[in-house]
């Protein structure tokens, strides 16, 4: 894989840039993020806020996750796309949704998190890390 891979939401009005691979890309099976995938799981890559570059003005939500820590959300006002989650407590970590990178070849789970809520019908590929809960 070469960086730096491109991408952006689906309007285009945000861009940004990932410098360096992710250290890992996790599928989450909570019900929020069933909610949000509006699918089975919702895929996230773990890089360091530096690996990132971005463009363009994005909207902010945030809500309380079950550890207690705040889950943050950076999204396009105009299409609404996802771009990455993060906790404010940990400002070097984010969480890119890498579906809207230009090069997807890289959304490959190295762990599954919150099965106790996965869908029944979905089956977890074998090798890969699986926690109930949130690691």
């Amino acid at each position: 894989m070469t960086y730096p891979i491109e991408g952006s939401c689906q309007c285009g009005g945000v861009k940004y840039r990932l410098l360096a691979a992710p250290q890992m890309v996790v599928a989450c099976h909570c019900k929020e993020c069933q909610k949000l995938s509006t699918s089975a799981f919702s895929i996230t890559a773990m890089v360091n806020t530096s690996d990132l570059e971005f463009e363009g003005e994005m909207a902010e939500w945030s809500r309380l996750a079950d550890s207690g820590n705040t889950s943050g959300a950076k999204f396009c006002p105009t299409c609404g796309n996802r771009i990455y989650h993060f906790n404010p407590a940990e400002p070097d970590k984010i969480k890119l949704k890498p579906s809207n990178l230009s090069d997807t070849s890289i959304i490959q789970p190295t762990a599954h998190v919150w099965v106790s809520e996965k869908q029944d019908w979905f089956t977890i590929p074998e090798g890969v890390k699986v926690f109930d809960k949130q690691p």
